[in-house]
């Protein structure tokens, strides 16, 4: 089972100098990408191990991310838990079946987000 605060506290145990929140969502995807590319590296080289790492590590990046969803904000929370436990589906999927297949949706699916929040929080600015 997932540590509920594993990829808050590690990400804040890296980046002592987070400024904000939102930062710290932003960087919580661009860690799933960045696992999710060592994966796929993993599957082409036949590295089971490496590959259940890395895809872990994104697993537990998106277990943290529904763990901090706020439903006092309406619907999009509901829809993002969704969205991520989907997410999550697909990366157990991936590790299942040594596919990258995937790998590249959760990757396309977060590239989305991350595009979202950026231009969301550059906005709020």
């Amino acid at each position: 089972m997932y540590n509920n605060n594993l990829a808050y506290n590690t990400y804040t145990q890296n980046n002592i100098g987070v400024e904000s929140p939102e930062k710290l969502i932003q960087m919580m995807y661009e860690g799933v990408l960045r696992f999710n590319m060592q994966a796929k590296k993993a599957i082409t080289d036949g590295d089971i191990e490496r590959r259940t790492y890395w895809i872990n590590r994104s697993s537990a990046i998106l277990a943290e991310l529904v763990y901090i969803l706020d439903y006092n904000h309406g619907e999009v929370a509901n829809y993002l838990n969704g969205l991520y436990q989907h997410q999550l589906h697909l990366l157990l999927q991936a590790n299942i079946n040594n596919s990258s297949e995937e790998l590249d949706e959760v990757s396309r699916v977060l590239k989305g987000l991350l595009e979202a929040w950026r231009e969301t929080t550059h906005v709020a600015e």
